[in-house]
Parts: C-alpha cells; sequence; structure tokens
C-alpha cells in the first residue's frame, strides 16, 4: 500500500475520530506528497524512496521547529509540534538504538577499511546509504567520528 493510500485511511480515521492533533499531522503529510507529486520532473510518481525522504524531511522540520518552541517556553505550539511528530513517526521505519547504529559503522569501517578521520567522508558515504531511514544522519555522523578517532 502506498504512503498515499495510508495517509487517506489514517485521514478518515482522524476525521471521525474528530482526532485535531492527528488530523492535521496526516494533512501536512498529504500537501507534502501533493507538492512532491506535482514538482518539475516527478510525473506526478514518488518513489517509496522518495516517500520516506520526504517523511524524514518533516520529521526533522518537526524536530526543529520544536527545539525553538520550547527554547521560547511556546508549550502550546511545542504540544502541536509533539503531536505531528507522532503521526509521522507511525509512516517512518523503526528507528535504531544508538548502540545499533554503532555496532553497524563500526561493521562498515571495517569494510571500507577506513584508518582515521581522513576516511570520514567513505564511511558516510556508506553508512548513509545502509542506515537511510533508520538512523539520524547527525548520529550516524558523531559515531562514525567517534569510532574513527578512538
Amino acid at each position: 500500500m502506498s504512503l498515499e493510500t495510508e495517509v487517506m485511511a489514517l485521514m478518515k480515521e482522524a476525521m471521525k475520530a474528530k482526532d485535531e492533533g492527528g488530523l492535521r499531522g496526516v494533512r501536512a503529510i498529504k500537501a507534502e506528497i501533493i507538492k512532491a507529486k506535482t514538482e518539475p520532473g516527478a510525473n506526478g510518481e514518488i518513489s517509496a524512496e522518495g516517500e520516506l525522504k520526504l517523511l524524514q524531511k518533516m520529521m526533522k522540520q518537526r524536530k526543529d521547529s520544536l527545539a525553538i518552541f520550547q527554547e521560547q517556553n511556546r508549550a502550546d505550539l511545542a504540544a502541536k509540534e509533539l503531536e505531528e511528530m507522532a503521526v509521522i513517526e507511525k509512516f517512518l521505519p523503526k528507528q535504531m538504538s544508538e548502540a545499533e547504529i554503532k555496532e553497524a559503522v563500526a561493521t562498515i569501517i571495517a569494510q571500507v577499511g577506513a584508518a582515521s578521520v581522513a576516511d570520514l567522508g567513505k564511511v558516510m558515504g556508506v553508512a548513509s546509504k545502509q542506515l537511510a531511514g533508520k538512523a539520524d544522519g547527525k548520529t550516524i555522523s558523531a559515531l562514525v567520528k567517534e569510532l574513527l578517532t578512538k
């Protein structure tokens, strides 16, 4: 089932349940899907990889906004961001724990034959592809740097 179909089903459920936060989150996803489908060169289609990137981008935007709202003591706006993040998380793959990421990065470092921080780019290229959608890029980068500096 495509992301758009899942979003539409969840939207109907949210409307029936009168779940304003859930509905707001689902509508945001639907708007991004429509925007992505109508971009030049998209041909009205989005690949599964494109859908994943779209959801990750939305999650990152919400996290950034949440940090700003919490910093400014805007609990009302922070709560809305948290509600939308919960909806977006339903469509993202399960995130790996830091220990799992560390283990995967160590394996990648061994495969690539990286020895120092100078090999960071090689490791990040492989790690980003293998862990796409399962881990945050900042976390991956931090762990790669940590393991390469040892």
